[in-house]
């Protein structure tokens, strides 16, 4: 999972070669991960169809792990950025009430997760490297805490962390079973279920 947070950038981008060779491989690496799995997946065939040497593979990531924890820096961040610039662009129509930012933010992830089904649908098979569930269980440790600010829960309250926290895995949930949809229309049936589920959900008691 990601995040619907506000993206705070990263390093500078490769540029030129670099970046051709970088593409390339990743492009190679989900190709062969989605069709065999990270366990089976091997460096001399992702080599040969991204058409780098495995010199090449082993300078810019260092090997399986490398390339598979670059994926993921790469779909989080696509999706941060989606997120992000959603939630400008509605508080710039002067939108500024928590939970309409939130579904907001979550119909973009949403969406991003349909486009990027792919990779998500390596994610959903927990056939990552070693040590990769520890890093994604802190990066949705985050996730709740950036949804609890955005719709301004008081973290101290047990009852308002336990609240994001079922919102965010619903927001989870979804992203996964969007990886299964057939089409497109299938798959913003259910982008508009789950937001009507988060509008009721998120509503405070009482």
């Amino acid at each position: 999972m990601s995040g619907i947070v506000e993206f705070a950038g990263t390093e500078e981008a490769p540029t030129g070669q670099n970046r051709t060779v970088r593409s390339a491989l990743l492009d190679a690496a989900l190709e062969v991960f989605t069709e065999r799995g990270y366990a089976d997946a091997g460096l001399a065939e992702i080599a040969a169809r991204s058409g780098m040497p495995v010199g090449s593979l082993f300078q810019h990531y260092g090997g399986k792990r490398g390339l598979y924890l670059a994926l993921w820096e790469e779909f989080r961040e696509a999706q941060e950025r989606r997120t992000a610039a959603t939630l400008s662009a509605e508080r710039g129509r002067g939108v500024d009430d928590p939970i309409a930012l939130f579904v907001a933010g979550a119909r973009a992830y949403l969406e991003g997760a349909w486009d990027n089904r792919r990779f998500g649908r390596l994610l959903v098979e927990d056939d990552g490297p070693t040590g990769f569930d520890a890093l994604r269980r802190q990066w949705d440790r985050a996730w709740v805490r950036r949804n609890a600010r955005l719709l301004e829960v008081d973290e101290k309250r047990r009852a308002g962390r336990v609240r994001v926290r079922v919102l965010t895995t619903v927001i989870g949930g979804a992203a996964r079973e969007l990886g299964d949809c057939g089409d497109e229309t299938e798959a913003q049936e259910i982008v508009d279920e789950v937001c009507g589920i988060l509008i009721h959900l998120s509503a405070p008691p009482g």
